[in-house]
């Protein structure tokens, strides 16, 4: 670990809060973010001692704002905050997702608006340093007040409370602290309340989503460019004067990456003045298509990255005098892009499909099912199946849980915007996707061999040559399901996209020259 990141006061991009929780990042506190912190914890002080009424630090949560809390059952309401709204039900989150969850509550709360005492803000930090991570149940936030339900969860080991992951097992917290000779935290004023409204659970699931669908764009660009060489589709409508008249980024981009990817390709060239005179839409539009989802994906990294280094907590602390109750909890502003993007995978994984299907009709010269012997031998005929049925599965999930609210709190919290829901339903389809172009590779792989002794270019070959030391040429009917899997971890494991962008590096083959559409 060689790179620090100052919470609080750095900038905060997607790629660096993912190497905060891989370990290659430390996260720390520096002396401005630590006076900060410091001064805003005085202020709650000063508002205690002053008796001012302000919600969430004298007064009770919710429709329970009017009720007025003494001096000293101020402790007793935040720790009572964590325990009452922890309700969250199903399976525990990923533990990445919870230690991002913790890493972007830190950075809010080091920006000094939240009250929060150092302190709780060092022991969060132990927590992310020491990979002993809160276990949080996956359902029960609606989005608003923020993630309630799973921020609770999170931080209930601070006070002693819940269960924590070591090593990949679960211990209750309690015993955890026993161990490591710390004690549970006894909360201040305003402290629970700093802790659990904030959007850090939808954030965690956005990080998560924008790096595996950065991926994912850039592979589908590379897998359809190898389907294209085996169904001999033609490179002209990537031509970069099309897009100029019509110049979408995600479009422009896709354009020139699959030009990039073609050309001088001998396979491409062997048919260019052919009697084809254009190709089905899944290969000709791949710019529209794919773009389109670039054009998704771009929108949620800015929303992303805004929340990022953002303030979502209530009541904000100016100062002592200066309180102001508002909504910067409400997901809504990353709820309708996630909902928004989980669109753009899920068309990535429909154009995939009949990308499949086109290559198993026994047109432009591939045999039907792309076998030499079809009737005995069923081919490649079912994995098509699969493709169909995850697709069909992704279309269920793109209903925008952004569009629906149901009011909760008493009427208090009368609009939500459950963008938690939105956050989880968007990697389920992304898990789809990757298995979806898992397949269309098992079919791309195949209908390149019935184009030897011509070859591909060299980033397409090298794909070609890293799926065949996984994968064999199929000669007759095997269990395919194991052929998926052994594609699918070459993506899942970064390393098929490593190889194409390496042999792309050393061959002056350009393919990702615009900052923008990356991760830092």
């Amino acid at each position: 670990m060689n790179e620090e990141f100052n919470y609080g006061t750095g900038h905060l991009s997607i790629g660096i809060c993912l190497d905060i929780a891989s370990g290659k990042t430390k996260g720390v506190i520096a002396d401005e973010a630590a006076a900060h912190v410091h001064a805003s914890w005085q202020e709650v002080q000063k508002i205690v001692k002053a008796q001012l009424p302000v919600y969430g630090i004298n007064t009770g949560f919710g429709p329970l704002c009017d009720t007025h809390i003494n001096e000293k059952d101020t402790s007793t309401l935040q720790g009572n905050l964590l325990k009452s709204h922890s309700v969250g039900i199903g399976n525990p989150i990923p533990q990445e997702i919870a230690k991002l969850m913790m890493i972007c509550k830190v950075h809010a709360l080091a920006q000094g608006y939240s009250g929060i005492n150092p302190a709780t803000l060092n022991r969060i930090i132990w927590h992310i340093d020491n990979d002993i991570i809160p276990v949080v149940p996956e359902k029960g936030s609606v989005g608003a007040s923020g993630d309630l339900a799973p921020l609770s969860h999170l931080f209930l080991p601070l006070i002693g409370l819940g269960e924590v992951f070591v090593n990949g097992k679960k211990f209750p917290a309690a015993e955890i602290l026993k161990q490591n000779n710390l004690q549970p935290l006894v909360l201040g004023p305003k402290e629970g309340l700093a802790l659990i409204n904030g959007t850090q659970f939808i954030l965690a699931f956005a990080i998560k989503a924008v790096a595996r669908l950065n991926d994912a764009l850039n592979l589908a660009d590379l897998i359809g460019a190898m389907s294209l060489e085996g169904l001999m589709g033609s490179a002209r409508p990537f031509d970069e004067r099309i897009h100029a008249i019509r110049p979408y980024k995600g479009t422009k981009l896709v354009a020139k990456r699959l030009f990039a990817l073609l050309h001088e390709s001998e396979i491409c060239n062997s048919h260019v003045n052919c009697d084809r005179v254009q190709d089905p839409y899944s290969l000709r539009c791949m710019p529209q298509v794919h773009g389109a989802s670039r054009n998704a994906w771009l929108h949620l990294k800015e929303m992303t990255e805004i929340e990022l280094n953002s303030v979502t907590d209530n009541p904000i602390v100016f100062n002592a005098e200066d309180t102001i109750s508002g909504g910067n909890f409400h997901g809504q502003p990353l709820a309708i892009p996630l909902d928004y993007a989980t669109i753009a995978a899920a068309e990535l994984g429909n154009i995939a499909d009949r990308r499949c299907y086109l290559m198993s009709e026994g047109r432009y010269g591939l045999p039907k099912v792309l076998t030499n012997d079809p009737g005995l031998n069923s081919g490649l005929m079912i994995p098509q199946y699969t493709t169909a049925a995850l697709v069909t599965e992704n279309k269920t999930l793109c209903f925008p849980a952004s569009a629906d609210s149901v009011p909760t709190s008493l009427g208090q919290e009368d609009h939500v915007s459950m963008g938690s829901i939105s956050g989880r339903k968007l990697n389920q389809v992304i898990d789809n996707l990757e298995y979806i172009q898992a397949i269309e590779l098992l079919y791309a792989s195949q209908a390149l061999e019935f184009r030897r002794p011509m070859r591909s270019t060299p980033v397409i070959e090298a794909m070609h040559q890293l799926i065949r030391k996984k994968v064999p040429f199929i000669k007759e009917d095997r269990i395919f399901a194991t052929d998926i899997n052994n594609i699918h971890q070459l993506i899942t494991g970064g390393e098929l996209l490593a190889q194409a962008n390496d042999i792309a590096a050393k061959n002056n083959i350009n393919l990702n020259n615009d900052d923008e559409f990356g991760i830092y």
